[in-house]
């Protein structure tokens, strides 16, 4: 006879469990990391006097370049831009954070590998940067650049939160 406890602690540990624990994990880191940034824009569009500015411009960047290119200080808050931009914003991060949490399930089996994944991450954050810098000037006309990378620190410190406290044992060696 076959003891359940047994089977279900065998199932628990397959490397299929794991993955889909991973990936479900960076789901939630990423929606972690994308409502910090949501959040944090709202409170400055609050303060600027423009409710949903932010989400507005970035929908308005993505599915309407034209119209951001004439009016990028003056647009008026769009629901649509801001439902259609608050859903790819959320897939993006979704993605990020699946990343995120497969690569720390890699780096504690090898805590060598954990620096550079940090690394890894420093150079994304800081070539999106410098890639809206290059190509959505748009973009940084109506937002401020310091607000983006405040925007961009306060997700990551969000999901790096999260991942940590997932991750208690996680160890990085140089």
């Amino acid at each position: 006879m076959i003891d359940r406890n047994l089977g279900a602690a065998m199932i628990a540990r397959t490397p299929l469990v794991d993955a889909a624990g991973l990936y479900r994990e960076g789901v939630i880191g990423g929606l972690i990391g994308a409502a910090a940034i949501a959040v944090w824009f709202f409170v400055v569009d609050l303060i600027t006097g423009r409710p949903l500015f932010t989400p507005t411009v970035l929908g308005t960047a993505l599915f309407r370049r034209e119209e951001l290119l004439t009016h990028s200080t003056t647009l008026p808050a769009s629901a649509a831009m801001v439902v259609m931009f608050t859903f790819v914003h959320a897939v993006v991060f979704m993605v990020l954070g699946a990343l995120a949490s497969r690569l720390l399930g890699l780096a504690e089996r090898n805590p060598n590998l954990g620096f550079g994944i940090i690394i890894l991450f420093v150079v994304f954050m800081f070539g999106f940067v410098g890639w809206a810098m290059l190509f959505a000037e748009p973009v940084l006309k109506a937002l401020t650049l310091p607000a983006i990378l405040v925007g961009n620190l306060l997700a990551a410190g969000a999901m790096a939160g999260y991942f940590r406290r997932r991750h208690p044992s996680l160890r990085i060696l140089p």
